[in-house]
């Protein structure tokens, strides 16, 4: 394992005082239910969502609550943190018992867990400045994506509504049709004291987003 753990090091470009820090981030529960990288997962899931919190802040100072908060949770995510685990190429380093070595190839949300865990021990054996410099490497073209990020209409016409109502906007589910392979939804939705809008869509979503579109290009 210590050649594993200098091999590591490396490709990050951060050596470790404490390398059973480093050696426990790499060890999932499936190998060892005691000593494993749980509590360090906890603890880099809450030092990512700092940093990049901190740094959304710095990079995009006018944007609203709203906006920063839809961008915060495209970086900070299961699905984010397992891309980043792919580029370390953390399925070469885990360690994981024979239940998950036996299968063909490791669960995203395995290498997702193991991410945070890393994450976590670089802060605890090198503080916040390092943990920063190591998330922003590892996330900045991903930051970078999101400036283009567009706000879909749904998020657009609460954060009107909020604004001006203090209340959401009401979506009703007017009429469901079509086979389950093939379905069709008509969703309503209204402000205080709109007219109300409808819209057709193969999910829900779809249909919300449509009916959205019409009464937010109504208002604006």
């Amino acid at each position: 394992m210590q050649k594993q753990v200098e091999k590591l090091e490396k490709k990050i470009g951060i050596f470790f005082k404490d390398k059973k820090l480093l050696k426990k981030s790499l060890i999932h529960k499936s190998l060892d239910k005691q000593n494993n990288n749980e509590k360090l997962e906890f603890l880099g899931d809450r030092v990512l969502g700092l940093i990049i919190s901190k740094h959304l802040l710095k990079v995009y100072p006018d944007d609203k609550e709203g906006t920063l908060d839809k961008k915060f949770a495209n970086l900070v995510n299961k699905k984010k943190c397992y891309e980043i685990a792919k580029v370390i190429g953390l399925e070469h380093y885990i360690h994981v018992g024979k239940q998950v070595s036996n299968k063909s190839k490791i669960e995203p949300k395995i290498l997702s867990d193991c991410c945070e865990a890393l994450t976590g021990a670089i802060f605890a054996d090198q503080g916040i400045d390092v943990a920063e410099t190591f998330i922003l490497k590892f996330w900045k073209n991903h930051i970078n994506k999101s400036v283009s990020m567009i706000i879909d209409s749904k998020t657009k016409l609460q954060e009107y509504s909020l604004k001006k109502f203090k209340k959401l906007p009401i979506y009703k589910l007017i009429k469901h049709t079509g086979p389950k392979h093939k379905p069709s939804f008509m969703i309503s939705v209204k402000l205080e004291n709109s007219k109300l809008f409808q819209a057709k869509g193969s999910s829900k979503k779809e249909a919300e987003q449509k009916a959205a579109k019409k009464l937010l290009d109504h208002l604006l």
